[in-house]
């Protein structure tokens, strides 16, 4: 790699130039793998792409953009053979967005700052280079026993029964987020310790402007003793970075017909109120909710510490600050003046 680094690509931790021990203890078993593949991005497409081809073909995760199943054999990373079970989720540049290079870096970014912010359990992620220097983003598998076989796990456009035979091509945006936290109430044993977990996750994706937090992106996961809870949070992106898109994925935004509050309206985009009453809505305690939306919305230096760190563009890392700020503005707004205002960064 002709670039050196300067953070961790894995942590976003000053003063490393590869993956720090704590990286490699967490996503490669204290394995000391290199965060350069032992192929180029242009190989993808080059004249042996048809062994990354045939690797896409049996990846069974969903999602359209390309990903490739690798293992680890010793130290070194390699694209899975046909019946073998990869270890590893690389997602390599996506085509047909704007600003289309820094996805990895976007997506890695948004993971960090979920991850060591907000303490919002994550899939295990780092940036990885080809060795033309090509970023890619790369994910351990959570769904992977240490046996080798498979956790339960289910999405939530399964669980909801939406498919596009029976909902349309947009199937998995025919929702609102309280029907799937009804969802999550119906199907799990400890349903207020895993909505706790899910109302936070709403708050991060609309604070962090994702808004491709769809069905498929929520999902349910068999825990090591046998019961359902919710999977680590996967797939967090800021695609207003490259996209126009909407604050909210679903269709149906924070509520049904059944769920109507009056601030929207007021102040055109969902406040501190629309929060509040969404998890009222969903059955969590006022005193948790208050607490769970002081610490979302209180400015946090940590998350600019991590957007400088990144590996985006100067550019990107302004638009990103500028994204976080305008929703931090709108968290901390109340048509109904129901929270304080916090004035200092922590």
């Amino acid at each position: 790699m002709s670039t050196e680094l300067k953070y961790c690509p894995g942590s976003l931790k000053e003063g490393f130039t590869s993956y720090s021990g704590a990286v490699l203890k967490r996503m490669f078993d204290n394995k000391q793998v290199s965060h350069i593949l032992p192929f180029s991005s242009s190989d993808v497409n080059g004249p042996e792409q048809i062994k990354f081809i045939e690797n896409r073909k049996r990846i069974s995760i969903s999602g359209v953009q390309e990903k490739l199943s690798l293992t680890l054999t010793k130290n070194k990373l390699r694209l899975t053979e046909p019946g073998e079970q990869g270890r590893y989720i690389l997602k390599p540049i996506p085509r047909d967005l704007n600003n289309v290079d820094m996805v990895p870096a976007n997506e890695h970014l948004t993971m960090q700052i979920a991850r060591q912010v907000f303490t919002i359990p994550v899939a295990e992620n780092a940036l990885i280079f080809f060795q033309n220097d090509t970023p890619a983003y790369i994910t351990k598998r959570f769904d992977i026993k240490p046996t080798g076989d498979k956790y339960l796990q289910e999405d939530f456009a399964s669980v909801a029964g939406k498919t596009s035979a029976n909902a349309g091509a947009d199937f998995k945006y025919e929702y609102s987020y309280l029907e799937l936290g009804r969802l999550i109430a119906r199907h799990m044993a400890a349903a207020e310790v895993e909505l706790e977990k899910y109302f936070k996750l709403v708050v991060f994706n609309y604070l962090f402007s994702n808004g491709d937090a769809h069905l498929k992106n929520f999902s349910l996961i068999e825990s090591p003793h046998g019961d359902m809870i919710m999977s680590p949070a996967y797939d967090l992106v800021c695609t207003r970075l490259h996209v126009n898109d909407p604050d909210m994925a679903l269709k149906g935004g924070l509520s049904d017909e059944s769920f109507d509050h009056p601030s929207f309206s007021v102040l055109g985009y969902y406040a501190f109120d629309d929060f509040l009453d969404f998890g009222l809505a969903l059955g969590l305690k006022e005193i948790r909710i208050r607490k769970m939306l002081d610490l979302m919305r209180t400015e946090k230096t940590a998350v600019y510490g991590l957007i400088a760190h990144s590996y985006l563009n100067d550019e990107s890392k302004e638009l990103y600050t500028k994204l976080y700020k305008d929703k931090l503005r709108r968290l901390n707004n109340s048509a109904g003046k129901r929270l304080q205002v916090f004035n200092n960064p922590v």
